[in-house]
């Protein structure tokens, strides 16, 4: 068994196996097993054995009014997720839609007044950051690939901000010492990034009539410390 597990929220095959190729590469390893949530419920016992979980993006909004039976075992599922995290028995690093997860399972409020488009974006360490295994060697400042629609308002109880922007406040957090959660996606490459926008050109994320510009910025872009922040996770927790 591999010691890292992907779990996987994409309803779209493809975009999931790019994705699952991404957190492959950006973590370092040539393994790293996978859970599809939409296809496969959460059985802890599935759990077992690994020192760490990565869970990817999704098109998913914790804010949609109409949700899928799907969507609503998914959300639930990561909630248990999260439970595990918060008790130290695992370390799970959120990313994207399920930041929205933990940050309401926390008490937290979640809002659709601060997307941000596709696009690279420079994010602040907070002081805690700095101070943190995984958030500190990156320095005061990284650049990192964000779309979403919506966010977490402020961070939610217990939680420790590890990074910020002006856009979006809650960028990432901490809690206790085996859950972190992200706003931005850590795994993807410039170009794994720009084949990603493939699947979602007309679902909200860019103006899909801009794509071609779009997606030539986003492959312009110089952006590493994603990957580092998932290896420093994947070190810390081995």
């Amino acid at each position: 068994m591999a010691s890292l597990l992907y779990v996987c929220v994409r309803p779209e095959i493809g975009a999931a196996d790019a994705e699952h190729a991404s957190f492959r590469r950006a973590l370092g390893v040539d393994v790293v097993d996978r859970l599809d949530l939409l296809r496969e419920p959460l059985d802890p016992a599935r759990l077992r054995g690994y020192s760490g979980v990565v869970v990817g993006g999704s098109p998913f909004n914790v804010t949609d009014n109409a949700k899928t039976a799907v969507q609503l075992r998914v959300e639930a599922n990561l909630e248990a997720l999260a439970r595990v995290a918060i008790a130290g028995e695992l370390a799970v690093f959120f990313t994207c839609f399920s930041i929205g997860v933990v940050t309401r399972m926390l008490g937290g409020t979640v809002v659709t007044d601060m997307p941000e488009s596709a696009s690279a974006t420079v994010i602040d360490t907070t002081p805690e950051g700095a101070d943190d295994p995984v958030f500190g060697p990156s320095g005061s400042a990284l650049t990192v690939f964000t779309a979403h629609k919506e966010s977490a308002a402020t961070t939610p109880p217990s939680a420790v901000l590890l990074a910020t922007n002006e856009a979006c406040p809650v960028q990432a957090y901490r809690v206790g010492t085996h859950l972190y959660a992200a706003q931005f996606h850590p795994e993807p490459t410039p170009r794994d990034f720009a084949d990603r926008m493939t699947f979602y050109r007309t679902t909200g994320y860019f103006d899909p009539a801009e794509f071609d510009q779009v997606q030539g910025q986003v492959l312009s872009a110089s952006v590493t410390e994603g990957a580092a922040l998932l290896r420093r996770f994947a070190e810390t927790f081995a």
